[in-house]
């Protein structure tokens, strides 16, 4: 049973998405002490989700991985329903907020970079944390559609 590349890709984002979390939830910040906590933060929500999202997607790997060459019925059941709430997940969730969030961030940044970023978070928010949130995002997600339609247009 030999690794494919994206199956390790997928544990690498995984473990970015992890150390990440890390390092948000160690920053010591005013917001993260009122109402809602970081989880009024949409980037924080979609880092969530990403980070869900991947370690389905490990678990799935891990399954099929697990499962290959076994004659269980029940087996490739419950795999078929891992793939397919990856796949849902990907569809309804990952994909369409991990690129709603990006482009607004990036948009509104832009545009008047106070609204979404004010100045005075870079006291806070390290600013390789802060790419970190988005670009790996954007990076593995897009990583992750190109590695499933070439894996599908093999089988």
């Amino acid at each position: 049973m030999a690794l494919v590349p994206c199956q390790v890709l997928r544990v690498a984002i995984l473990l970015s998405y992890f150390s990440i979390l890390c390092a948000y939830n160690a920053i010591d910040m005013p917001a993260h002490q009122t109402y809602g906590g970081s989880w009024k933060f949409l980037t924080f929500i979609d880092l969530v989700i990403q980070a869900v999202f991947f370690g389905i997607c490990v678990l799935t790997d891990l399954s099929s991985l697990l499962t290959k060459g076994s004659d269980s019925q029940e087996q490739e059941r419950q795999l078929k329903k891992l793939i397919s709430l990856r796949d849902w997940m990907m569809a309804v969730l990952a994909f369409p907020v991990g690129v709603f969030v990006v482009t607004m961030f990036w948009s509104l940044y832009i545009y008047d970079r106070e609204v979404v970023y004010p100045k005075l978070l870079d006291n806070f928010i390290p600013s390789w944390l802060n790419h970190g949130m988005l670009y790996l995002k954007t990076g593995s997600i897009s990583a992750e559609k190109l590695s499933s339609q070439m894996i599908n247009t093999w089988n």
